[in-house]
């Protein structure tokens, strides 16, 4: 069972990781359509535990290179918070899908002289930080 969700509408939806590393612009999921928990439920069946805010960085030389680095790095923090989740527990994206709070990947392109040679420097970064609550079943 997957047990990541993420509300659209009246419902919680089952999600997937959707980080691709050169979509600057989101941090994205895709309902995989195979659970779903209406929102009057949710608070019935499970009981918030605690709510991560979770965030990346990388540097480097290499755009491309960079840009993976941060979406690995992001993508293995959301797997470590669904592994901190007790059995039937699940874990819901708090963040709304669009609004000031979507996180989203920034960039700062920098030069730094190295050898004698100015060279680019890639900084990537996840603002504002992707907010996993995390739900243990009741009773």
């Amino acid at each position: 069972m997957s047990r990541l969700f993420r509300r659209y509408g009246s419902n919680y939806q089952t999600v997937t990781l959707e980080f691709e590393a050169k979509a600057l612009n989101e941090v994205g999921f895709r309902r995989d359509h195979e659970h779903t928990i209406p929102t009057e439920e949710l608070e019935e069946r499970f009981e918030l535990t605690e709510t991560l805010e979770l965030t990346s960085e990388a540097r480097g030389e290499v755009q491309n290179e960079t840009e993976h680095q941060r979406r690995d790095r992001l993508q293995a923090k959301v797997m470590e918070a669904l592994a901190r989740l007790p059995d039937g527990g699940i874990a819901v994206i708090e963040n709304e899908r669009s609004g000031r709070d979507q996180p989203k990947p920034r960039q700062k392109i920098g030069t730094v002289v190295e050898r004698g040679e100015n060279r680019l420097a890639f900084e990537y970064t996840i603002d504002p930080p992707l907010r996993v609550s995390l739900y243990a079943p009741r009773g």
